[in-house]
């Protein structure tokens, strides 16, 4: 027998036998599959007794082992996965993790505090009070950091200078109303309950206020909404809007200049039409004092004591018609501020309309004399100078979303009666859910923010992908195989459409995301992407309803490929795709391993190759350069 084929029968006899003693172990269940591991009894189908010491135990053996003790089956259902992207819930909370940090924000509500000024009197000294002061601020600080440590509570991150509080507590002391200035988008958020309880510890008869600012964003029935909201908190607010206030004034103004162009061209042609008319009325002028001459004096006198009479009759009608509807414009405005002051109202207020509020709202003893202060405090990024500067119709603040660009209280008389006490822009503490909820509401400054993926995120977490879409005129990537056809775009999706469609692209030819990152938190916070927060009263779904897409429709395969490739960085393309892509060729050429120009054979016009004869041999139609020495090749220019 030759070696061959032995090894053969050595080999079919090692199988042979390998097939009948070899899996003797192995165990199969009813429906003659194999037989799975959590499936085995330790201990008695192994005819042995399972003593193994057990003390620690990783958390997937204790779970698989309480789950044994409890009872409990598995059973495997094929097919039946769900992709999870790593990448879509990147620096957000999960629904339970959210529900357990608004359950603390809940119970430690009142814990959320601002600095108190200390007692004192006249006897005290300005290094007692300094002194007790600093104590008081720095055991506030010592309270909310122990807040932040044992709950585990993210708050925002409020003043931590004593000056600014010390102005704070001046403009409290000296001001009848306060007024709270918040963003309509989210109003809670900029609200601080503790400030209006500090108020009337200060003195029970102040008044505390909230002004909606950038309420032009809302819609009517949620203006409605947050009404009914505070006025269930027994608060007054009131609705405004300092862009739409500088917008009409502006418009206004612009109609004064246009008016008083027109008087000066119709005075132009009045002295025009007098100069060319100079020689008619002369003429006049003589015929009537011909006729009068003609009268007698007693017909003057009596002609005279009429008009005087008549214009008497005028005059005392045209005060009558004045003072009536100075009355019927005096009672509309009583009634409507009657109504303003009794209720809150969801409509957005008017310059005038706001000064006349300021100066009827309060009723008590005035801390100035015969004048209604009026103190404005809220973060620096709500409109707060915005809103000083449209009721004072000129510019008296600067505008700044940075803290700290007021350094002290100013005063600003509005009218002989009504007084503005403008306050530093204060960061107050407040409780929020993540870091990327501060970037957005634009308590952090976006230019300084470092991890762009977690705000991003939650943009697209409230942004649906269709109003996205419509607003950048972009397609977003859609989700790949096996994942959810209606989630949300994850960051990366949304910044490579945004930066390729922009051409903000990197030094390696890949769009750049951090940059698109900025445009698209910049564009959330100044209201172009628009989300608006329900109260807790309202469901969020009923409250902000989206528009449908008016954009058509493109999918991406009608992209050129080039975006394509930018839109699906670092992305598996799908078995599909690769099956379209290659099926979508038409090829006719047949592929040919190695050199594919061949001079004797061509083409014909149904596809089939034919063989043209060949002229001399090919493998010597191409000349190659001999190789010389270079003395040699560069010879001629030594005997020039």
């Amino acid at each position: 027998m030759s070696k061959k084929s032995k090894t053969k029968s050595t080999d079919l006899g090692r199988a042979l036998i390998k097939n009948r003693f070899g899996h003797q172990f192995r165990r199969k269940v009813d429906n003659d599959t194999m037989l799975h591991t959590t499936e085995i009894q330790d201990g008695y189908d192994w005819g042995r007794l399972n003593l193994a010491s057990v003390t620690e135990e990783s958390s997937f053996h204790d779970f698989l082992r309480t789950a044994e003790l409890a009872g409990t089956e598995f059973q495997a259902e094929k097919l039946n996965i769900t992709f999870i992207n790593p990448k879509s819930g990147v620096g957000l909370l999960s629904k339970v993790q959210q529900q357990e940090m608004e359950s603390k924000h809940k119970e430690h509500r009142d814990m959320l505090t601002i600095p108190r000024r200390p007692k004192w009197t006249t006897e005290t000294t300005a290094e007692e009070l300094q002194r007790a002061e600093n104590e008081s601020f720095l055991e506030w600080r010592r309270s909310l950091a122990k807040l932040q440590e044992e709950q585990e509570i993210i708050l925002t991150p409020y003043e931590k200078n004593l000056e600014f509080w010390r102005q704070l507590w001046r403009v409290v002391e000296r001001s009848d109303v306060i007024v709270q200035i918040v963003d309509a988008r989210n109003p809670l958020l900029f609200r601080n309950v503790d400030l209006e309880r500090y108020v009337k510890e200060v003195n029970a008869d102040k008044m505390n206020m909230i002004l909606v600012n950038k309420s032009d964003m809302l819609t009517e029935q949620q203006r409605k909404h947050w009404a009914e909201y505070f006025e269930a908190e027994g608060i007054k607010t009131a609705f405004f809007s300092a862009t739409m206030a500088t917008e009409d004034l502006k418009k206004v103004q612009e109609e004064m200049n246009e008016e008083e162009g027109e008087e000066d061209e119709d005075g132009e042609e009045e002295v025009e039409s007098e100069n060319g008319s100079e020689a008619e009325t002369e003429t006049k002028e003589k015929a009537s004092e011909a006729k009068t001459n003609t009268l007698s004096e007693d017909v003057k006198q009596e002609i005279e004591k009429f008009k005087a009479s008549t214009e008497e009759v005028h005059k005392s009608l045209d005060q009558l018609e004045d003072q009536f509807k100075s009355i019927m414009q005096k009672a509309a405005d009583e009634v409507e501020l009657h109504k303003m002051l009794k209720k809150n109202n969801p409509k957005v207020l008017t310059r005038e309309e706001l000064i006349t509020l300021f100066k009827t709202l309060y009723r008590g003893k005035t801390f100035t004399p015969g004048v209604t202060t009026i103190g404005l405090v809220g973060y620096p990024n709500v409109g707060k100078s915005s809103t000083i500067n449209a009721l004072m119709i000129e510019k008296k603040v600067s505008v700044s979303a940075t803290p700290g660009k007021t350094k002290h209280f100013q005063t600003l008389f509005l009218d002989t009666d009504l007084l503005l006490c403008d306050c530093p822009g204060l960061v107050m503490p407040s409780f929020v859910l993540t870091k990327a909820d501060m970037i957005l509401n634009g308590i952090l400054p976006i230019d300084q923010m470092r991890d762009y993926v977690p705000p991003v995120n939650l943009l697209c977490s409230r942004i649906p992908r269709h109003v996205l879409e419509d607003k950048y005129g972009i397609i977003i990537a859609k989700p790949i195989e096996g994942e959810d056809e209606h989630r949300s775009p994850h960051a990366e999706e949304l910044l490579l459409a945004y930066g390729y469609n922009r051409g903000f692209m990197t030094s390696n030819g890949q769009p750049d995301q951090s940059r698109s990152a900025r445009y698209v938190c910049k564009d959330y916070v100044n209201g172009k992407l628009l989300y608006c927060l329900a109260p807790p009263n309202v469901p969020q779904e009923e409250y902000h309803v989206f528009p449908a897409k008016t954009g058509r429709i493109i999918t991406e395969q009608q992209l050129p490929s080039q975006q394509q490739r930018a839109m699906r960085i670092n992305t598996k393309t799908s078995s599909n795709d690769i099956d379209k892509q290659f099926f979508a060729a038409n090829n006719n050429q047949a592929y040919v391993k190695g050199r594919s120009n061949f001079p004797h054979i061509r083409v014909a016009n149904d596809g089939s190759l034919v063989s043209a004869p060949p002229t001399e041999k090919p493998w010597r139609s191409v000349k190659k350069e001999r190789r010389e020495k270079l003395r040699k090749k560069f010879s001629h220019l030594d005997q020039h």
